[in-house]
């Protein structure tokens, strides 16, 4: 298995790449349904996430075939990222400059290469060179019966609170990896 691991900062050359797998691995693998997981609900989700300045994504390679992606936007002063916590943060922890917090929108893997150690190897090639103190991101405590947040927890990042950012998400564990990079 030959991966290359690919830095996007243009949507235009991946944005069906990244909306493909996304619906395969949401709906088609894991069956999570509702307006929440559809295409376009996750394409708007992109595009809102694309105009932010520094927005950037890796996407890994097995020869031709895309195995899966992370993608993440730097936290600004106008964000609306801490809104939906459903308890208040202390004073200051959400004071956002465009260069405090790298926000982890999404990461996913495709079935054949999961287990690989690809995902962490996306995740870590996605922090490398970013000037961010720190890196939060949303996790699904239902995901894998728990599987999911256990494995960000082993990579780094702790629990510190709750967030339903729509009407129709979850509710999510808002988790934090301080400082963005980490051994």
């Amino acid at each position: 298995m030959s991966l290359d691991l690919r830095h996007c900062t243009n949507i235009d050359q991946v944005r069906q790449t990244i909306v493909d797998i996304h619906v395969e691995v949401r709906q088609s693998d894991l069956g999570l349904t509702g307006s929440f997981y559809s295409a376009e609900r996750f394409n708007d989700r992109l595009t809102s996430h694309r105009t932010e300045p520094g927005w950037e994504a890796v996407i890994a390679y097995d020869g031709t075939e895309p195995a899966g992606f992370a993608y993440a936007t730097p936290l600004g002063p106008d964000t609306r990222w801490w809104t939906s916590m459903t308890a208040p943060l202390p004073g200051g922890y959400t004071i956002e400059t465009g260069k405090r917090t790298l926000a982890l929108n999404e990461i996913v893997l495709r079935r054949p290469w999961r287990g690989t150690g690809l995902a962490h190897r996306i995740h870590e090639q996605l922090l490398a060179g970013r000037g961010e103190e720190r890196v939060t991101l949303l996790a699904n405590p239902m995901a894998g019966d728990g599987k999911v947040q256990a494995v960000y927890e082993r990579w780094g990042y702790e629990k510190i609170g709750e967030q339903q950012p729509f009407p129709d998400s979850p509710v999510f564990a808002s988790m934090m990896r301080d400082p963005l990079h980490q051994a």
